[in-house]
């Protein structure tokens, strides 16, 4: 199975870079990883709320396959501890999931054509968090995941 992060907008912060990249270098011995960045909607002051959401909802649009298994990332999903997680990733893989792709939305949150496309939504917490901090979060998420399936000691209960 491979996991896909698709994201809007680039990391500005060179600490969550860098730890970005400390937990994609230990997942690549677990599970084929990739993040997509799309740049940022040009001249969005310009846009309303609903417009941007549209156009980030279309360039989305475009990374997807019709088999792809889309989870986003939204404050209303369900939640997980970090071991139903790790189940879920599991089940997915016993279920033959090609790809699973999980979407982090721009600062408005989704279109109504993302939330049609979607399979599932997942809360990270009932906080807010900057979208850089949440693709640290989740990629440390993901990692966690796959040493709690391997019965490995990075994860205490």
């Amino acid at each position: 199975m491979k996991i896909s992060l698709l994201c809007i907008g680039k990391t500005d912060e060179s600490f969550v870079r860098d730890g970005i990249d400390n937990y994609l270098k230990r997942l690549k011995h677990y599970t084929s990883f990739d993040i997509t960045v799309i740049p940022d909607i040009k001249n969005s002051k310009n846009l309303s709320q609903d417009q941007q959401k549209a156009k980030e909802g279309e360039l989305l649009l475009k990374h997807l396959n019709n088999s792809d298994v889309v989870v986003l990332l939204d404050e209303r999903g369900k939640d997980f501890r970090s071991v139903d997680f790790a189940r879920f990733l599991e089940q997915k893989m016993i279920g033959s999931v090609q790809r699973l792709v999980f979407i982090i939305g721009g600062p408005y949150g989704f279109s109504s054509d993302i939330y049609a496309r979607a399979n599932q939504q997942l809360s990270l917490s009932k906080m807010t968090f900057s979208h850089q901090m949440i693709r640290l979060f989740f990629v440390e998420q993901v990692y966690r995941g796959f040493t709690i399936l391997r019965g490995e000691p990075y994860h205490h209960e």
